[in-house]
């Protein structure tokens, strides 16, 4: 099963929007790909640079946020899976706002700041290095912020990597399930930034949680899409060129359920 997870920095496209091909004259900040394999023994979050020179079906190559733009949510999902030769099961448009509401329903959460920075595009929080709990408004802060790293995106990208694995895990403990108080505040904080598509509805969700029920955050691996540097396009755009090569051997992996033996061939974790 393949969801994915469109987020922004405002919810905007209605339910309505997200299943039709309408531009939503929206750029997604952030694209996730969540991938199941079919023994659900694993789960993979992986991420796709927002500035990824890709082609978009009817429209040549752009910055692969833009296909959000030129034909709203199903021009996007079109466009993953000809670039991964998956097919999309569901669809979430995600506005990161939300995480600030789910943060604070959970009590914070705790992660392990790699690199410390100012969020100057945001808020002005400063961030140590080194573990410590995140409330709402620093979530928010620490997924959004780029551009106070020299590598900017690639950064902010770990970043979300880093809090997303967090928020499971905090989701997922014993005592926050166990809480009917706390899960029902935790839906009601969240589900004002959530569109899923149609097919994603309470009992999906429910069999889904079933069939999921046994991971644990170290089944949990995330990783970007390749990527073999920047440059500039043809009309100027500064741009982060895709691995070609790379793309398509894990869209093999995927399709045949290897991706760990795909991470393990390219001396890679995930994390």
């Amino acid at each position: 099963m393949n969801i994915l997870l469109v987020g922004s920095d405002s919810r905007g496209a209605t339910a309505s929007q997200a299943e039709s091909g309408a531009s939503s004259d929206q750029r997604s900040d952030t694209m996730l790909l969540v991938h199941l394999p079919a023994d659900r023994k694993k789960a993979y979050i992986i991420s796709i640079m927002r500035d990824t020179w890709v082609p978009i079906p009817g429209h040549g190559s752009a910055k692969v946020n833009a296909a959000l733009a030129f034909g709203g949510v199903p021009l996007m999902v079109q466009t993953v899976e000809s670039l991964l030769h998956q097919r999309i099961d569901h669809v979430a448009l995600v506005d990161f706002e939300g995480f600030k509401g789910l943060t604070d329903a959970v009590g914070g959460v705790r992660v392990n700041v790699p690199v410390p920075f100012t969020a100057g595009q945001t808020s002005g929080h400063r961030f140590g290095a080194g573990p410590q709990t995140l409330d709402g408004d620093q979530a928010l802060a620490f997924v959004r912020e780029r551009y106070a790293f020299p590598d900017g995106d690639y950064q902010r990208v770990r970043d979300q990597q880093i809090f997303l694995k967090a928020l499971v895990a905090q989701l997922a403990r014993p005592q926050t399930l166990a809480n009917p108080i706390t899960v029902s505040r935790m839906v009601g904080q969240f589900a004002p930034y959530l569109t899923v598509d149609r097919g994603l509805d309470a009992r999906a969700v429910a069999a889904l949680a079933l069939e999921v029920k046994d991971l644990r955050p170290a089944d949990i691996v995330s990783f970007t899409l390749p990527t073999s540097g920047t440059g500039t396009s043809a009309d100027g755009q500064s741009i982060v060129e895709l691995d070609q090569g790379a793309a398509d051997a894990l869209a093999s992996a995927m399709a045949h359920g290897t991706v760990a033996d795909y991470l393990a061939g390219r001396n890679l974790q995930g994390s």
